[in-house]
């Protein structure tokens, strides 16, 4: 069951324009289950992604990389799960290939204005026959109302779709946003098995594309873990249809820039945060909040320490207030000239730890009163520096375990 997670509010998903959805049932891995979006973008659209740095990334992910770089002006992605097309080999990329060439012939493109995404079982045979037998049909359905259908067609262990929106003013000209995104386990983003993709009707200047993409990102999709495993298939991609009647954007840190890059990372955090909620297994939202670093860099890394350990998370499972664990992991976290008498230890509002020993206020009930809380966040406070940085997780627990055991039943 999803953390205080709900399904989206059709009426806060915000048709695009210049962007168009199509959804069908192709049966790529079972049947009678939406599994293939299309995505039509008019001419004139900046498209950027930012993508995984597994190094045995998923070919859907090198091509995507290709098609980027070839700046022929993106068109259209197509989207498949039940099948990640990853460890593959070559095979792998000439299937994927000729998905792009595909829908490129249907709708008189090149395949480089194509990107393909897939998310799925790994090491397993593209079924690319059922999916270029399900083109037409998806290519039928695409309206700009379709995000709900996108969100729910591109799940894959999910047990809610994931869909934001949003509106702001710029220049007196309303703008709108809308993303998806999909994951519950395998979940570290690394980028720059999760996918999101996020569109506005803005106008932005290309050249500020990739900046957007990478900030976007940085701020949202990694910060978040589920159970510190890097997908081979990570994508996350902006659309900008450069369709509203506004001034363009042509600098992240103009007045414009800002309200546009602010409201987009408010979309892009609650698409990243729904993920962590809907963990596979999950019972607790967890928000890590590390301060008093040299840097950001130093605080994430603790943060993520904290995180990715399976005795912290097991123990808020559980609802254990053993909170030794806790500082262990940031000690473990890779700072060598970390301090430990500097270090204060939060759990919500109670005080656990001060100069790196347990708090003599410090009662056990208190400590198992937050840890029975369905969200809960952990500070430390590391003593050194300035800097502060946070990241979300969840908890871990038997049903992780028996999700992923049989995952590919």
């Amino acid at each position: 069951m999803a953390v205080h997670l709900s399904a989206p509010n059709p009426a806060e998903l915000f048709p695009i324009a210049g962007v168009r959805i199509g959804v069908t049932e192709a049966g790529i891995r079972k049947a009678n289950r939406k599994d293939l979006t299309v995505v039509l973008i008019d001419e004139g659209a900046s498209v950027a992604g930012v993508f995984t740095q597994n190094r045995f990334c998923a070919a859907p992910v090198q091509i995507c990389r290709e098609h980027l770089a070839s700046s022929q002006g993106i068109r259209a992605m197509l989207i498949n799960t039940g099948n990640a097309n990853a460890g593959t080999g070559a095979d792998g990329r000439a299937r994927a290939t000729s998905t792009c060439q595909a829908l490129a012939s249907r709708l008189g493109l090149s395949e480089q204005q194509v990107l393909p995404f897939s998310t799925g079982v790994i090491m397993e045979t593209l079924p690319v026959e059922r999916i270029e037998a399900g083109l037409d049909a998806a290519i039928a359905d695409a309206k700009a109302d379709n995000w709900l259908r996108a969100s729910e067609a591109i799940m894959t262990t999910d047990t809610v779709p994931k869909a934001f929106g949003g509106q702001v003013m710029l220049d007196g000209v309303p703008v709108s946003i809308t993303g998806i995104s999909k994951g519950a386990g395998m979940i570290r983003p690394n980028m720059a098995t999760m996918l999101g993709f996020m569109a506005t009707d803005a106008c932005v200047s290309p050249g500020l594309m990739q900046q957007l993409a990478l900030e976007l990102a940085e701020g949202s999709f990694n910060r978040v873990t589920v159970d510190g495993d890097t997908s081979t298939n990570d994508s996350f991609v902006v659309i900008a249809t450069n369709q509203a009647a506004h001034a363009p954007i042509t600098s992240l840190d103009s007045a414009a820039g800002q309200v546009l890059r602010a409201a987009m990372l408010g979309v892009a955090r609650n698409l990243a945060q729904a993920i962590v909620r809907d963990g596979e297994g999950a019972t607790k939202f967890i928000t890590i909040r590390v301060e008093g670093g040299r840097t950001q860099a130093e605080c994430r890394q603790v943060a993520y320490a904290i995180a990715h350990s399976p005795l912290v998370k097991t123990a808020f499972f559980a609802s254990d207030p053993n909170l030794g664990r806790i500082l262990a992991a940031v000690g473990y976290a890779g700072i060598a000239d970390l301090d430990q008498t500097g270090i204060d230890l939060y759990l919500d509002d109670v005080l656990v730890a001060v100069k790196g020993g347990r708090n003599p206020d410090y009662r056990e009930e208190d400590g198992q009163r937050v840890m029975k809380q369905a969200e809960i966040t952990v500070q430390v406070a590391l003593g050194r520096g300035e800097a502060v940085d946070t990241v979300w997780t969840c908890d871990l627990s038997h049903d992780y375990v028996s999700i992923n055991a049989d995952y590919r039943s």
